[in-house]
């Protein structure tokens, strides 16, 4: 007798999701596939993302989940990247995202100046946290779009490049991606862990160190939320050979002095400079040395910040795509300071709150493909523990449109907490997971 061949369509698929089942592997790749295709309209995908977001996938169904995003495009393979007669290892680095996160900008230059390919694949805005093209397009000239040819000669040229995932490359999760930003459905773990990981297997990346973000301006608010991303991915990076590992980072607290685009850039070459915000340098010391351990690199990465190694990889990088390093970086045509209601300490602030605000002046985007402000955002004049003088500026609000400044406001309204006594801050890392 000759097995009858399994017959789906999309609103029995999502039917079976909202009713709380586990969906069947013949069931995730039909509906993945028929998505990439067109098939399945964005509506119905939207309607099973947020059956998924309220009623989870077990392992099996997230691993498969993941494998069939990476099975609708290519894979690629670094493994014949040499430079000067030798295989260049590589290592990549992936953010869950977070308010003021501009640690890809330092540290990818960063440890390629070590002589370590860094194929750092990254995205646009999603909900109130940054993109990183975003940050990169706010320089003059600098492209995001690159060829495959283009990107295995820059990483043999530089050793470092920042783009966007080619058309090619996992295109069921741009479909996805793009989709669960304007539907609410981006705090999903499921979600985040299978959009992440099948960019990054079929990047074809060796190792993977991945950035978890924990606290109020995270979308896991809890460390336990943080540690059961961590350990999926990390799972679904080791079953595919992918050595990964993941630190869990504070993101109570925005990460530096700013939120916005060009002036996270701004920071971020500070930093390259040897100065920079003492939690920026931290989180981005941090990460170096993992990716570096992970690529066999015995060195210590501060080395690079100090003697200008790392500034000298950025603008082989940024030249490399077109951008012109030395140019400035565009300013908001109008800004408003925000005084500090009391004189005391900073002993709070509210990471949501800066990152909706600077999401509200025009730094984020509320539709998809919606053009974001390249001097848009938020800048704090002080931060924990730091003093401040009511009627003193706190903050800054920068943007092309004052229009959008009352609703930026209300964001920011009880964000910054202002006490007598200076709490001592814990380190940002707050945990490892590794295989």
């Amino acid at each position: 007798m000759t097995a009858q061949t399994e017959v789906f369509d999309a609103v029995s698929v999502i039917a079976a999701k909202r009713d709380g089942k586990a969906l069947t592997d013949g069931q995730i790749d039909w509906m993945i596939d028929n998505f990439t295709t067109g098939a399945v309209a964005d509506y119905q995908m939207a309607a099973l993302a947020m059956a998924i977001y309220l009623n989870g996938m077990d392992r099996r169904e997230i691993a498969r989940w993941t494998a069939a995003m990476i099975g609708t495009g290519e894979r690629m393979d670094f493994s014949g990247l040499r430079r000067d007669g030798r295989s260049l290892a590589t290592t990549d680095k992936h953010s869950t995202g977070g308010v003021g996160d501009k640690i890809t900008l330092p540290l990818t230059p960063l440890v390629a100046s070590y002589g370590v390919a860094v194929p750092q694949l990254s995205g646009r805005g999603l909900g109130h946290t940054g993109g990183t093209l975003d940050k990169l397009e706010a320089i003059r000239g600098w492209r995001a779009d690159l060829t495959n040819a283009e990107m295995f000669d820059q990483l043999e040229r530089v050793g470092g490049v920042i783009c966007a995932a080619g058309s090619g490359l996992a295109p069921a999760d741009k479909k996805l991606y793009a989709l669960r930003d304007v539907t609410s459905t981006v705090e999903s773990i499921p979600l985040i862990a299978s959009s992440i990981m099948s960019k990054k297997i079929a990047e074809g990346t060796a190792s993977l160190v991945l950035d978890v973000k924990v606290g109020k301006g995270a979308f896991m608010k809890t460390e336990q939320q943080a540690r059961e991303l961590a350990e999926t991915m990390v799972a679904l990076g080791h079953d595919s050979g992918v050595n990964t590992v993941a630190l869990l980072t504070d993101m109570s607290t925005p990460l530096g002095r700013s939120a916005g685009n060009a002036l996270e850039v701004a920071e971020s070459l500070e930093v390259l400079s040897g100065g920079g915000p003492s939690d920026v340098v931290e989180l981005t010391l941090a990460l170096a040395r993992e990716m570096l351990t992970l690529a066999g690199v015995d060195a210590d990465p501060a080395e690079h910040l100090a003697d200008g190694s790392a500034m000298d990889s950025w603008n082989a990088m940024i030249a490399a795509q077109g951008g012109d390093p030395a140019a400035p970086l565009p300013v908001a045509q109008h800004t408003l300071d925000v005084p500090a209601a009391a004189s005391g300490v900073l002993t709070g602030l509210d990471a949501m709150g800066v990152g909706i605000a600077a999401w509200r002046l025009g730094a984020g985007r509320e539709r998809q493909g919606e053009p974001v402000q390249a001097g848009a955002g938020v800048t704090w004049h002080a931060g924990l523990g730091d003093s401040v003088t009511a009627g003193e500026p706190l903050f800054t609000l920068h943007t092309d449109t004052p229009e959008k400044f009352d609703a930026a406001l209300a964001a920011l309204d009880g964000a910054a907490t202002i006490g007598e006594n200076p709490q001592p801050r814990d380190s940002l890392i707050l945990g490892r997971v590794s295989a």
